[in-house]
């Protein structure tokens, strides 16, 4: 869909009429789910973005060869019906529906698979980590019109988990926009995919609305004419949004807040667990950090009893990997508060005087990454440190993650697994290849490549689980986060929502097409 400059700057009703207007209005007489979150949508990309928020609207206006959906996770057809793979993992091929449309109605073909994941590959963006090294430029094809083949450098256990991430895009759309960069300043704003949804009214820092493809290919799906994605930046808004049937869904509540709507007619709460990781990463290249020693002694100083005390339902994280993982060891020796050890290891440092203030970004209206900036705050007094605690909109801490000098020296975010398999936490947040994405802005370790690299292709599930050990180990020795907790996730609901089932992997990035209200 072609969203430009004019419309964005003056539609048939204002921008400010529209932001004054109550959502139940807007909703009037029609099917249109309603979901309150913080977080903004910077980018529409499906080969750029990432996210949960940009999740969110990639999973509706696009599609991929295959979806993921219930509690456990489960893969089932999308764009293909089905699929096959070798004995030894090397090649995969993929059937596709023949009732599969873009929005412009032209069909979802072989060609425009195989366009996707090359540009996918040429882009190296947005979730092209997730084949890096495992595909290459060439080794996807087509067999015939409807059967697309991946030949693979080398297996790669989670190949068919990363594939509902891997979005099909419209070669003739792309093409005709494609500029100097690979139509990557049309589809910032713009799409170009087969989902159930298109885009309607875009208010950046407002809303986004979500419009149902008239004459759909999709099979099985639910009543709603379209949605709302309303930016709210106070949990607590968006919990009284919920108890006033203002909103259907609330994304990001607090311990208190679902203690609140407990009993709430109507309302309905899910808590459930889910490899959600928090940490607070440094800015190991540049800086104060950069200092190993340093770094150590603010691991050992930071209150981890504080941080979950105020957490709510959640766990203390026990190194890197999100605790009960395959690979992670429960066993490992990691930080906790010890202010002898954070003196001992101050000493070593180059600034054991203090003296100086650091820099901490955090997610703007997340009230529990705030309380933790202010443990990280008391942390670093007991050294004579001071710091500069900054709220932030999440495409400004996008923008801070370019690179080293952008970066301040604490980083605070929040990763939700979009597949249940630790490659997806180890190659997003520690492998160097990431360097500049949010997940890892700057963070290079040499063996932790090596590590990572060779747990990618192992095919020997004990010899994996090893190579898992051996870098948590690194990783705790170079300290290059503060690991920690793994929170459970919160929503709430109306009891209207129909058709709504939590799946573990990335929960907060909602698939419209399921749900009907009534």
């Amino acid at each position: 869909m072609n969203i430009s400059r004019r419309t964005l700057m003056g539609t048939a009703l204002s921008a400010a009429a529209l932001a004054a207007m109550p959502l139940r209005v807007m909703a009037q007489d029609r099917n249109i789910l309603i979901m309150a979150s913080s977080v903004d949508i910077p980018n529409f990309d499906p080969h750029v973005a990432s996210g949960y928020a940009p999740a969110m609207l990639l999973r509706n206006t696009y599609d991929a060869l295959v979806r993921v959906v219930g509690n456990p996770p489960e893969l089932i057809p999308s764009l293909a019906t089905s699929w096959t793979a070798s004995d030894d993992g090397m090649r995969y091929e993929f059937t596709l529906d023949p009732d599969a449309r873009f929005q412009d109605g032209s069909p979802v073909t072989a060609e425009a698979v195989v366009y996707s994941f090359e540009r996918i590959l040429r882009l190296k963006r947005g979730y092209s980590w997730m084949i890096a090294g495992i595909l290459e430029p060439g080794s996807i094809t087509t067999v015939d019109a409807r059967t697309v083949a991946f030949d693979l450098t080398a297996p790669f256990a989670p190949f068919m988990q990363v594939m509902p991430w891997m979005f099909i895009v419209n070669p003739a759309v792309v093409e005709a926009n494609k500029g100097s960069d690979d139509g990557q300043a049309y589809l910032l704003q713009n799409t170009a995919g087969s989902g159930a949804f298109r885009m309607g009214r875009v208010m950046p820092g407002n809303m986004y609305e979500f419009v149902r493809v008239e004459d759909d290919w999709h099979k099985n799906g639910g009543n709603l004419d379209g949605a709302i994605w309303k930016i709210v930046r106070e949990a607590s808004t968006e919990r009284m949004m919920i108890q006033r049937g203002e909103a259907h869904i609330a994304l990001e509540l607090y311990a208190e807040d679902m203690e609140a709507l407990e009993g709430v007619p109507g309302v309905i709460s899910v808590i459930e667990s889910e490899y959600r990781t928090f940490s607070i990463k440094m800015n190991t290249a540049k800086g104060p950090l950069a200092d190993l020693n340093l770094r150590k002694a603010i691991s050992y100083a930071y209150n981890y009893q504080g941080m979950l005390d105020s957490a709510g339902p959640a766990e203390l994280m026990i190194g890197p990997l999100p605790n009960g993982i395959f690979g992670h060891d429960p066993n490992l020796a990691v930080y906790r508060q010890d202010m002898e050890k954070a003196r001992e290891y101050l000493a070593r440092s180059d600034y054991k005087e203090g003296g100086f203030t650091l820099r901490v970004q955090y997610a703007a209206g997340y009230e529990n990454q705030r309380r933790w900036c202010l443990l990280l705050l008391e942390a670093l007094k007991t050294m004579n440190i001071d710091l500069d605690i900054q709220p932030a909109v999440w495409p400004d801490i996008v923008a801070s993650a370019q690179s080293p000098d952008t970066m301040p020296d604490f980083y605070c975010i929040f990763e939700s697994a979009n597949y249940a398999d630790p490659d997806n936490i180890a190659y997003a947040a520690y492998h160097s290849a990431q360097n500049g994405q949010w997940q890892n802005p700057v963070y290079s370790n040499t063996e932790a490549d090596r590590l990572i690299d060779a747990a990618r292709v192992e095919t020997d599930t004990e010899k994996r689980k090893e190579l898992y050990r051996q870098l948590q180990v690194v990783l705790v020795e170079d300290a290059p986060d503060i690991f920690g907790i793994l929170e459970k996730r919160k929503l709430a609901m109306r009891d209207s929502v129909k058709g709504y089932v939590f799946t573990p992997v990335a929960a907060n990035s909602i698939e419209l097409l399921p749900l009907s209200l009534g």
